[in-house]
């Protein structure tokens, strides 16, 4: 849908009253600004003021114009003192308010947002919402949004088009018609709706909360951790936290405050540069690839980042043992990605949340006996998620351990997880 606005796929596009003809390229960056749904893939600049001023240099701005919109277009989206820093060193919602800051920068006539709140923090979410309502409030812009959140889609929306899994319209209207004429046929479908009171966060209903570590000796072990890309702004400092087999702990805290780096440190991917990290005793980044590979399985952020296979069913066995193979088929049906219709596609021509559940079907086949995952549920219709809930659930049911880092508090509560907050600070970020 994004791509047929922006002038990437085949049929008629009108902009403005005018005719895309035989250049829609050319039409479309006059006038239109898309968000992609993984923001990553279009950052362009290595610093960041660098990346909001491509777009309006691109389209002919003035130097002085663009030295007086840059630092308004950062601080529109909470990046204010973020204009040296590094694209590839932020996080993935600092990406994302980076991405979202330089199509907002030119005032695009069309503004075209596929899935923009996937990797926002709440405050982030909120803001983006009351900008775009502002935007519609005075008809600036056109906004073409694709979002499964339907908390943020239904108030700002004058029409929704919902749209079945094989790319047909449901229904098309004004939410309040979708509401009231469609909403049996529309959760059948996936489609989320709007939350109404007494509804439980998910179909499968929540679990009872974990309120402390679990018993039994710790299988992870972090004291003191620290963690500084550059030591004048750490990212992390002096967080202790432990989890023994069965537990379930959530990763919380806004954009920047080292969610990521605490998942990639305690999984064995990056070295902590303060404290110390075991991982069922050992210290995890000594350990050899296949021992480290046995007890964690660790999930990006991008989906994409992890993919090393040319189709569905390779990337799926992809490290696996004959014994780890033999369970894949389970396992893809299970999440939703039967081989016999998928086996054979690229991972690239998969949906967002297709690719997120791919992402995680490796790791779910290997049954580590930790899983670490990085914004699990993002890009997910209702289907979509409650697959991946009952999964998770099935595995810490086998003992196994889960550390998520998230902004999906519905998650949060439909596992039951142990909310473990961190904070930014001048110094870095802590656990509170």
């Amino acid at each position: 849908m994004p791509g047929a606005v922006a002038g990437r796929l085949d049929g008629e596009l009108v902009v403005g009253g005018q005719r895309a003809g035989h250049d829609p390229q050319a039409l479309v960056a006059r006038q239109v600004g898309i968000v992609f749904q993984d923001p990553e893939s279009q950052l362009v600049m290595e610093r960041v003021d660098d990346e909001v001023a491509f777009g309006l240099e691109s389209l002919g701005w003035p130097a002085p114009e663009m030295r007086a919109r840059v630092p308004e277009a950062l601080a529109g989206l909470g990046l204010a003192g973020f204009a040296r820093r590094r694209t590839a060193r932020l996080s993935g919602g600092e990406q994302q308010r980076l991405a979202i800051a330089g199509v907002l920068a030119p005032g695009p006539g069309v503004l075209v947002l596929d899935e923009p709140t996937a990797n926002l923090d709440p405050d982030g979410t909120r803001e983006l919402a009351a900008r775009l309502a502002a935007m519609r409030a005075d008809r600036s812009s056109t906004i073409v949004l694709v979002e499964h959140r339907a908390d943020l889609v239904w108030p700002l929306a004058d029409l929704v088009l919902a749209l079945g899994a094989d790319g047909r319209p449901i229904a098309l209207g004004p939410p309040e018609v979708l509401l009231e004429r469609h909403a049996t046929q529309l959760a059948a479908a996936g489609v989320w709706l709007p939350d109404v009171p007494g509804r439980e966060p998910s179909a499968l209903g929540p679990t009872a909360p974990v309120s402390g570590p679990a018993g039994g000796r710790p299988f992870v072990e972090a004291r003191g951790i620290g963690f500084a890309w550059d030591r004048a702004r750490p990212i992390l400092r002096g967080i202790d936290l432990e989890l023994a087999m069965g537990d379930r702990v959530a990763l919380l805290g806004p954009n920047g405050a080292g969610k990521s780096t605490l998942g990639r440190i305690v999984g064995g991917l990056l070295r902590p540069t303060a404290g110390t990290m075991r991982l069922a005793g050992g210290d995890p980044v000594r350990l050899p690839a296949r021992e480290l590979a046995r007890l964690v399985g660790y999930v990006f952020q991008d989906p994409e980042r992890q993919f090393v296979a040319a189709t569905v069913r390779a990337e799926m066995e992809a490290g696996l043992d004959a014994r780890g193979r033999a369970g894949v088929a389970e396992v893809a049906a299970t999440l939703g990605l039967p081989l016999d219709a998928f086996g054979e596609r690229s991972p690239y021509s998969l949906s967002g949340g297709e690719q997120r559940r791919l992402s995680l079907a490796p790791v779910l086949a290997r049954r580590p006996g930790l899983l670490v995952l990085d914004e699990p549920t993002y890009g997910q219709d209702r289907h979509g998620y409650d697959l991946l809930v009952a999964f998770f659930r099935a595995r810490v049911a086998s003992g196994s351990a889960i550390l998520v880092a998230t902004h999906d508090l519905r998650l949060v509560a439909d596992l039951g997880a142990r909310p473990f907050v961190l904070t930014p600070t001048a110094s870095g970020a802590i656990a509170a």
